[in-house]
C-alpha cells in the first residue's frame, strides 16, 4: 500500500553546506565533507525527515565538468550518507547559468536557485509537507529559494559565502551545523 502521508524534507545545497566549497568540486578527490553533516542528517531521518539535495551546479554549464562527472561524483556521496544512516532520497541539480552558461547550458531556468524549481520538484516527485520542511543553504539565494516555495523553515549556514551576508530573511544564521540539531 502507498503511503498516504506527506514526507517532511530536509533541503540541503550542497557546496557550502555538505562539503567544503573550494568551488567547482566535482572529483572525489576534491571532496570534504562539513563537520556535522552527518549527525544532522541521522537526526533528521530519525526525526521522519527525508534528505534531498537542491544544488546548483553553473560549474557544469561553464564547461569546467560533465553531467557525468557530477553524477557519479553524487553517486559516491549518496553511498556515504547511505553508510552513515541518513541516506538522501534525491539529488536535484540546475546545470545552467544564464550569463555564464555555454552552448545549450546558457539560459534562465526556474530550477535555478533563487527559483524554486528544484525544490517544486520534490513536491512534485514525492509528497512532501513543505510547511513542515526545512532548508539549510550557505546563500541567500538558497534561502529566497526555499520562501519562494513556502518550505516552512530556512536556515543560512555561516560558512564560506554564508559569512559575508549582511542581511537575511533566514530564520535564523547557524555558525555550526550542529546547532540545527536543536531545532529539528
Amino acid at each position: 500500500m502507498e503511503n498516504l502521508q506527506p514526507e517532511k524534507g530536509l533541503f540541503l545545497d550542497r557546496d557550502g553546506v555538505i562539503n567544503i566549497d573550494y568551488g567547482y568540486v566535482y572529483r572525489q578527490s576534491q571532496f570534504e565533507f562539513v563537520d556535522g553533516i552527518f549527525d544532522i542528517c541521522r537526526a533528521a531521518v530519525q526525526r521522519g525527515y527525508s534528505i534531498f539535495v537542491v544544488t546548483n551546479q553553473a560549474g557544469i554549464g561553464r564547461g569546467y565538468y560533465s553531467e557525468q562527472d557530477f553524477e557519479e561524483l553524487m553517486s559516491w556521496v549518496r553511498a556515504q550518507f547511505a553508510a552513515q544512516d541518513c541516506p538522501i532520497r534525491e539529488v536535484y541539480y540546475c546545470p545552467t547559468h544564464p550569463e555564464f552558461g555555454v552552448g545549450a547550458y546558457k539560459c534562465a531556468s526556474l530550477r535555478r536557485k533563487p527559483q524554486p524549481g528544484m525544490i517544486l520538484d520534490a513536491v512534485r516527485d514525492f509528497k512532501v509537507d513543505l510547511a513542515a520542511s526545512i532548508l539549510v543553504g550557505d546563500k541567500e539565494s538558497d534561502i529566497q529559494a526555499g520562501l519562494a516555495a513556502g518550505v516552512g523553515r530556512n536556515f543560512l549556514y555561516a560558512s564560506g559565502e554564508g559569512r559575508r551576508e549582511l542581511q537575511t530573511r533566514a530564520d535564523a544564521v547557524l555558525t555550526d551545523l550542529r546547532d540545527l540539531l536543536a531545532l529539528l
